[in-house]
């Protein structure tokens, strides 16, 4: 039988690997090949650490919770199209100079486009 925090650790991979939709606690311990009792103990523990956020769901009659992860995994998808990665200012863009991502024109409207994303195109018709 696998440790308690080896299973702690792929529990919050399994959920940190679902993304925005989250998964169900009893899909969870499934997987990891717990019973509920331990599925809902690590789930539990993970959200006193404050690395997940349970949400009470009814699924099939029952409730259950839904586990989402507090944060992703980063990915170089999330910055690929950032403006600074082909910038041929970059090597001067410094806080302190002229030339700055302070004022970058560039910069800011990718950041506001990401923002308008996020928040479902608030503002389009």
């Amino acid at each position: 039988m696998p440790k308690r925090n080896d299973l702690e650790q792929k529990a919050l991979q399994f959920v940190m690997n679902t993304g925005f939709e989250g998964v169900l606690q009893s899909e969870l311990w499934r997987n990891l090949g717990a019973s509920s009792r331990e599925g809902s103990r690590i789930s539990i523990k993970l959200e006193n650490k404050g690395l997940i956020r349970r949400a009470k769901e009814l699924c099939d009659g029952r409730w259950t919770y839904r586990l989402y992860p507090k944060r992703l995994p980063a990915s170089i998808e999330s910055i690929s199209d950032c403006p600074c990665l082909m910038c041929q200012d970059n090597p001067r863009c410094d806080p302190s100079s002229t030339i700055s991502p302070k004022n970058c024109e560039r910069l800011t409207d990718w950041i506001l486009l990401i923002a308008k994303g996020e928040s479902g195109a608030v503002g389009d018709s």
